[in-house]
C-alpha cells in the first residue's frame, strides 16, 4: 500500500529543503529528499527544529477553497462535516499539524519489515512528510486539499487529529473516459488514513463525506478514487459512500508484473 500513497507525489528536488524548513522542520540532508533511483542508499531524517520559529503568516490557519468553510467572518471555525463524534476541516499549515498528518498516513500505509522496521518507518514517514509539504506549497488552493478529522469533546477530551485524506483536482483521461458525462475534470480522493487505535469508528466515512462537501464547494460534478481489487473492506466502505466500480487495472499493468490490481470507483457529487 505504501507505493500507492507515494505514487501521487512527484520526485522532489533539493529546493524542497527550504520549503520544509519554512514549516518548522530541518531535513538532515538538503538535497534529494526522495530517492530518485533504486541505487540510492542514502536515508533522510526529519526532526522538529527547536531553534526555528514560524512567521505570523505561517502560523495563520490557511484553509483551502472559496472561503465558505474554514474561518468565517466572525473568526470562528467552520467544519466541512461533523458527524458521529468527528469533525473534518482542512489542514492547518503549521509544522506541528503537518507532521501529525504525515504520521497518520505513514502509520496507515507503512508495510512492516522483519528487520529494522523502526528505521524504515522513520524513513517512510520522512517521505510522506516531504510529499505533503510539496503539495501544500506548490498546489493552487482550489486544486488540492489535505483534509483532517479530529475528535469532538464527546469522543475525546483533547481534539486529537485521527484521520487524513487528500483531495486533488485532476484531468486524467484514463478516468474521464469512464465518467457518465463529459466532465472536464474531477476530484481525486487518495491517501485516506485513520490512526490504528481509532479504526472502525466511522472516521473514514466522515472523511468521505467531507470530500463530497468539498466537491460541492469547488463546483466539481464527480469524485473518483482507487482501491485494491481484493480489499473488500475498503471497497464496501466506498460503495456505502456512493462510489461505483467503473474499471480495473489491465493485467499487463498489474498482475502480470507482480502488482496488486486496483479498481477505479467514481460517484456523482452530492450535498451532504
Amino acid at each position: 500500500m505504501a507505493h500507492h500513497l507515494l505514487a501521487s507525489y512527484p520526485n522532489i528536488s533539493g529546493k524542497l529543503s527550504k520549503e520544509i524548513s519554512s514549516y518548522g522542520f530541518t531535513p538532515s540532508r538538503p538535497a534529494n529528499i526522495f530517492r530518485t533511483s533504486s541505487s540510492s542508499s542514502s536515508s533522510v531524517q526529519c526532526r522538529s527544529s527547536s531553534s526555528s520559529t514560524l512567521s505570523a503568516d505561517q502560523e495563520e490557519v490557511a484553509f483551502v477553497g472559496s472561503g465558505k468553510f474554514g474561518i468565517d467572518r466572525k473568526g470562528e471555525f467552520r467544519y466541512l462535516v461533523s458527524e458521529f463524534g468527528w469533525k473534518v476541516r482542512s489542514l492547518f499549515r503549521n509544522g506541528d499539524e503537518v507532521r501529525k498528518a504525515a504520521y497518520v498516513q505513514a502509520e496507515a500505509f507503512h508495510e512492516p519489515v522483519f528487520l529494522f522496521d523502526d528505521f524504515f518507518f522513520t524513513f517512510f514517514q520522512a517521505e510522506v512528510l516531504s510529499g505533503l509539504v510539496y503539495k501544500l506549497t506548490n498546489s493552487p488552493p482550489d486544486r488540492y486539499a489535505c483534509l483532517v478529522a479530529e475528535s469532538t469533546p464527546e469522543t475525546s477530551e483533547s481534539q486529537e487529529l485521527v484521520g487524513v485524506a487528500d483531495v486533488t483536482a485532476s484531468r486524467d483521461q484514463a478516468v474521464l473516459r469512464h465518467l457518465p458525462s463529459r466532465a472536464p475534470e474531477y476530484l481525486y480522493v487518495s491517501g485516506i488514513a485513520v490512526l490504528k487505535s481509532f479504526r472502525r469508528k466511522k472516521i473514514a466515512t466522515v472523511l468521505l463525506k467531507a470530500c463530497d462537501a468539498l466537491s460541492v464547494e469547488w463546483g466539481f460534478e464527480y469524485l473518483a478514487l482507487r482501491a485494491y481489487e481484493d480489499d473488500y473492506g475498503a471497497r464496501q466502505l466506498y460503495s456505502n459512500a456512493g462510489y461505483r466500480v467503473v474499471s480495473s487495472d489491465p493485467p499487463w499493468l498489474s498482475t502480470w508484473i507482480g502488482r496488486k490490481r486496483r479498481v477505479l470507483m467514481v460517484k456523482h457529487s452530492t450535498k451532504t
